[in-house]
Order: structure tokens, then sequence, then C-alpha cells
């Protein structure tokens, strides 16, 4: 377990600027932190090395991808055991459709984020592949009618 870094208000401020735009350059952040470069780069390489800061990225759309439709699916699963719930992770985890995944407390067992074309695409998706494991139980999809707010 990672050890909690005490960050302090500066700290805080160059963390909101990255998430904001992770481009900036040293001293574009520098000037709206108010700091000079230097020491701006040491406190940005401090997070990084202290794994506040995990990486760097690029948002694509997924409509310039061909992926316009994203449909959120809920999953119960019916096994018990700890190799099933890997196996599953592992197969769900490797599909290219899937943009997020996530292990939940209670009911869903998972989250399961999707991006595909269109809704032929998310049926194939559901039909032979998701649906098609052996220990899915439950799927209740959810079409995103509009984004308001992105994730990261």
């Amino acid at each position: 377990m990672r050890n909690e870094v005490k960050l302090d208000a500066i700290d805080r401020d160059i963390l909101f600027h990255l998430r904001q735009d992770g481009r900036l350059t040293n001293v574009e952040l520098a000037q709206r932190v108010g700091l000079t470069p230097p020491p701006c780069l040491r406190r940005v390489k401090r997070l990084e090395e202290a794994g506040v800061i995990a990486g760097y990225r690029a948002v694509v759309d997924p409509g310039a991808l061909g992926r316009g439709l994203e449909v959120l699916i809920d999953v119960e699963v019916s096994a018990n055991d700890r190799t099933t719930f890997l196996e599953f992770e592992d197969i769900v985890a490797s599909y290219d459709e899937v943009i997020e995944f996530r292990r939940m407390y209670g009911r869903p067992d998972y989250f399961v984020r999707v991006a595909v074309a269109d809704h032929a695409a998310y049926e194939s998706f559901l039909t032979h592949k998701l649906s098609g494991l052996p220990c899915v139980l439950r799927i209740d999809s959810h079409l995103t009618m509009k984004t308001i707010k992105p994730g990261p």
C-alpha cells in the first residue's frame, strides 16, 4: 500500500492545472501556480515519483474513431470463487470495445463501459462476447443519450 503524500496548496494547484491541460509546459505551469520553473519542475517530478501523477494521455473523441455509441452495462455473475472472477475479469478487460471496467461492492458485481460504432455493433458485442461467458447471470444495458461531463 502506498503511503499518503502530503500535498500543500501549491501541489494541489499544480494538479488542478495539469488535470485541465496535461500538455502545459513547465514554464506555463510555473507561471500559473506562482513559482519559478526549477522548483515547479521539482514538485511535478516529486508528484510523479510518489505516484500522485500516474501518467499523461491524450483524450480521444470516440466518435472520431467510429465508436459513437457508448453503453454502460451492469453485470451480475453467478461465480463465488476467486478463479472464476479473475478469469471473467481477464476476458472482459481484453475486449477492445471495453473502455472502462470496474468490480463493484454489492450489486451489480461489475460495471462495464463500452464504445462501439452503432446498435448492431453493440448487439454483436453483447451476443458474441459478454453474454456468452459462462458465469454471466444478468446484464442490464444503459445507452448514453448525452454525455454531460466526461470522465478523465
